[in-house]
């Protein structure tokens, strides 16, 4: 187990360890993207126990493993750690969440993104031919043939008038794509699109 100085302060959620892959110790996770790069391609990852819903999302404990061995294996992807060899150590491991730093992701292509930093971004759709914003960008999903921003509606006080509390929050699902993006600024954090901002 890592220190809890030594654990990055950037560390992203990839995954979950749904079960232990043979009888050498080897895991399987069910990676969060459908894209698992990060996964295959850094060698330590940060491991978390299953938590109570209603604990933090973030973890108070942590255990930093290195990955000797990884790759994709039908939908998820299976991996070997150093110092487990038996498959009642990774049976162990099973429900654990699996987190890398972002510091550790490839730089993505030009016109790429990582979904990790789409999060949180303010979305202005277009209405009357001019910027608006619609939301915050919550989640991001995949629908099989491309992204989805599952966008949080801002509503101001002035709109909901005095003394009026919010309601549950509206989100509204926008395509990322390409045809529909205009310009994504993540230093920003604003991505422009032609979506109606009233849809």
């Amino acid at each position: 187990m890592s220190a809890p100085d030594s654990t990055p302060d950037d560390l992203v959620e990839l995954g979950r360890i749904v079960s232990a892959f043979g009888v050498r110790g080897w895991v399987k996770l069910k990676p969060h993207s459908t894209q698992p790069d990060v996964l295959l391609r850094t060698r330590r990852w940060w491991l978390a126990p299953p938590v109570a819903p209603a604990a933090s999302a973030r973890p108070a404990s942590w255990q930093a493993l290195e990955v000797l061995s990884s790759r994709i294996h039908s939908d998820h992807v299976i991996a070997q750690f150093r110092g487990i060899d038996e498959r009642d150590a990774s049976e162990a491991l099973k429900g654990y969440s699996v987190w890398v730093s972002r510091a550790q992701f490839p730089a993505a292509d030009q016109e790429e993104y990582y979904w990790v930093d789409l999060i949180g971004c303010e979305l202005y759709g277009q209405q009357d031919g001019q910027p608006e914003l619609m939301g915050v960008v919550r989640e991001v999903s995949d629908n099989g043939a491309h992204a989805v921003l599952h966008v949080e509606q801002v509503v101001s006080s002035e709109a909901l008038g005095e003394g009026v509390k919010p309601s549950k929050p509206k989100l509204t699902l926008v395509p990322f794509v390409q045809a529909h993006v205009r310009s994504v600024d993540l230093a920003a954090r604003r991505i422009d699109t032609d979506w109606p901002a009233d849809f």
